[in-house]
């Protein structure tokens, strides 16, 4: 194929600029299907993603944009993202307009969600448990046989229950606590990903 002289050049950029612009939004997406799976709005996982992709501070018509959603949508996502401490408003010089960049560090992002939503997932499932125990314990003292043994065979069951559920406290404490002192293989990982500026 022959060259096109001085045209070659923008039509090779616009070519990357489109590469990239595809890569983003598949991104995204993948990653607002990912955060789908784990009980967040999808939308949450596509703004950061984009941020994160993103070699500079991106003000919110830019977010609307390239994600093609409403001011509205993109306010009320953002405020949650800052809320979870994973997105942070950044002053851009010479520009009134709000900026936002993402938390780089996928490590420290991941431990603060496990850390907040899990561990209170659990408690309140350990504190269920905990009740529908002390109820049951009454029930032993029942003058019915049959309500006296359903109940001894009810603890037995909630009692591995609670363990369960004691034993996942534990896990998430390890996990979140090896992340405190740098150790696990998510640390290289979030390394690797918090590298910039080596382009």
């Amino acid at each position: 194929m022959a060259e096109t002289g001085h045209h070659h050049h923008p039509v090779g950029s616009r070519a990357g600029s489109h590469a990239l612009q595809r890569a983003e939004r598949a991104v995204a997406d993948g990653v607002g299907e990912l955060m789908e799976l784990w009980g967040f709005r999808r939308q949450l996982g596509r703004i950061w993603a984009v941020l994160f992709l993103s070699e500079r501070p991106l003000a919110a018509p830019d977010l609307c944009e390239r994600l093609q959603i409403s001011t509205g949508l993109l306010s009320m996502s953002l405020t949650e993202l800052r809320g979870w401490g994973v997105v942070r408003s950044v002053p851009v010089p010479g520009d009134r307009k709000e900026h936002f960049e993402a938390e780089t560090n996928i490590w420290s992002l991941v431990r603060r969600v496990l850390a907040e939503r899990e561990r209170k997932a659990i408690e309140s499932a350990l504190a269920t448990v905990e009740t529908a125990l002390r109820e049951v314990k009454g029930a032993l003292s029942d003058v019915d046989p049959l309500v006296k043994a359903a109940a001894r065979f009810r603890l037995q069951r909630l009692e591995q229950l609670a363990q369960l559920c004691r034993v996942g406290l534990n896990l998430l404490k390890v996990l979140l606590d090896s992340a405190r002192v740098d150790i696990g293989p998510l640390k290289v990982l979030s390394e690797m990903l918090g590298v910039r500026g080596h382009g």
